[in-house]
């Protein structure tokens, strides 16, 4: 059998553990899968293009279990209705090849994309940072803050998007974190002004600069989230050249990271390899620091994982026969009669 994880299961596991221990959590399973980053089967994500979106599966797999993830991206979707991005996961047995948990993964992207941020700022952020800019307020940006406030101290967070009402948004989902102090900014300039941290998380598909080289402090760390797909940027082309760049797996940033922008002999460095401590990560200082996150597989099965774990733990979940009984695993035609195929649910 397989258990199931839904939306509305997906909440009261959320709940259950607690959201900002959710966040702390996965940021550390994470980052215990990325210290042992050559166990796995890794490759860029398949993707399917179009000019308002893409459809994308992720997939990714060590000696003991495999993980995919089939996601969307659909900036236009909101003037629709509908998130932007929505997506769905299956974990599997290597051993057997049988799927033992299908779940939801809007949600869970979320958390998993603040909890990946936040294992990457622990490694190149400066320890005493206080203050980040957050630049779009879309579903992502209250796990961003949160992470950032709950695990790495951040005491402020200097906001702002170009739809206002994401910043009213925020704004008032945040209101019940009395100790976090939101600054709303009339720019982008004006957020990142006397920001330690800066994590930009929009959503156009466009080559945009939202941070430009004159908005730099010495010892930024910048986590570019938004720039995940072809032809989609988030930073000026000079802040890369300015800065010590960190990826999750390289030839895949190289297609749809912000260092799409740049030639192929760019220097990038491996952001296992800074968690595994083979090479530094931030050097001085007043370094300036950039994790060009496009999410990556790992990241996925990572969270899979966690979930099946904390569900069984929990009893949250439904079992379902997605895969047809085998009593008899050469005779695949009986399920077809009247009466045979039988779906079995238990809570």
């Amino acid at each position: 059998m397989t258990r199931f994880i839904d939306v509305p299961a997906m909440s009261r596991l959320i709940q259950k553990i607690g959201l900002p221990v959710f966040l702390g959590e996965l940021a550390d399973v994470i980052a215990a899968d990325f210290r042992r980053w050559p166990d796995f089967d890794k490759c860029a994500r398949v993707a399917s293009h179009s000019e308002i979106g893409v459809i994308e599966l992720m997939p990714v797999a060590d000696a003991h279990d495999y993980a995919f993830k089939y996601v969307n991206g659909h900036p236009a979707n909101t003037a629709r209705g509908l998130y932007t991005v929505m997506a769905f996961g299956v974990l599997a047995e290597v051993e057997t090849g049988y799927p033992v948990l299908l779940s939801e993964l809007t949600l869970a992207t979320a958390l998993r994309t603040a909890a990946t941020s936040l294992m990457a700022a622990r490694a190149l952020a400066r320890p005493d940072s206080r203050s980040m800019a957050l630049i779009g307020n879309g579903a992502q940006s209250e796990f961003q803050a949160l992470a950032f406030h709950h695990h790495l101290g951040i005491e402020e967070v200097r906001v702002f998007d170009i739809d206002p009402r994401a910043t009213d948004k925020l704004i008032r989902n945040l209101a019940d974190t009395p100790a976090l102090r939101i600054v709303r900014a009339a720019s982008t300039a004006e957020a990142l002004r006397g920001a330690d941290i800066v994590t930009t998380v929009t959503a156009d598909k466009a080559y945009a600069t939202i941070v430009t080289p004159d908005m730099l402090a010495p010892g930024m760390h910048l986590n570019a989230v938004g720039g995940d797909c072809p032809g989609k940027t988030e930073l000026h082309a000079e802040v890369l050249r300015a800065a010590r760049v960190f990826v999750e797996y390289e030839p895949q940033t190289r297609i749809e990271g912000d260092i799409q922008q740049l030639p192929a002999d760019f220097v990038v460095h491996d952001l296992w390899r800074v968690l595994t401590g083979e090479i530094p990560g931030r050097e001085r200082d007043d370094d300036l620091t950039v994790f060009d996150s496009v999410g990556f597989a790992l990241e996925d099965y990572s969270v899979l994982r966690y979930v099946l774990q904390q569900a069984t733990a929990h009893g949250i979940g439904q079992a379902v026969q997605l895969v047809p009984e085998a009593d008899d695993p050469k005779d695949l035609y009986r399920h077809t009669g009247p009466g045979r195929a039988r779906l079995r649910r238990a809570a």
